[in-house]
């Protein structure tokens, strides 16, 4: 079973919402709400990858420094093994707008819970509920 490298945000207002966005019909897991993020390309530094699926999904700008590693979700698919860090940013540039997802919405980490979420994602949850 191969490993997908996925890099995942926790983006983060000053009211202490985090940003969660829904996957678009004709994907798979339509419909379910997941952190921002995506593949690593080969080459890509996970850091170099968030802030490319960032500028590309929420048409945000960020820097390594306002990245901050927080968890990680390791999650047995049918087809291969989910390898996601989670990563914590404050700081970004720019309107979140939705360029590739169905939805966004800011919510707080006690109603997270609320929105149905891909199995890796779901777990990440609740440390974001300790933190915040």
């Amino acid at each position: 079973m191969p490993t997908l490298l996925v890099v995942a945000a926790a983006l983060i207002d000053a009211d202490g919402r985090v940003l969660i966005a829904q996957r678009p019909e004709g994907k798979q897991m339509a419909g379910l709400w997941e952190f921002p993020g995506g593949k690593v390309e080969p080459g890509e530094r996970p850091e170099q990858a968030l802030i490319r699926e960032l500028r590309e999904e929420l048409g945000v700008e960020t820097k390594e420094a306002c990245l901050a590693p927080f968890v990680f979700a390791s999650h047995a698919y049918d087809s291969f093994h989910l390898l996601m860090p989670l990563y914590l940013c404050r700081r970004w540039e720019g309107v979140v707008t939705r360029h590739e997802h169905a939805a966004l919405a800011w919510v707080r980490p006690n109603r997270m819970s609320d929105y149905p979420m891909p199995p890796a994602d779901a777990p990440l949850v609740a440390y974001l509920r300790d933190l915040l």
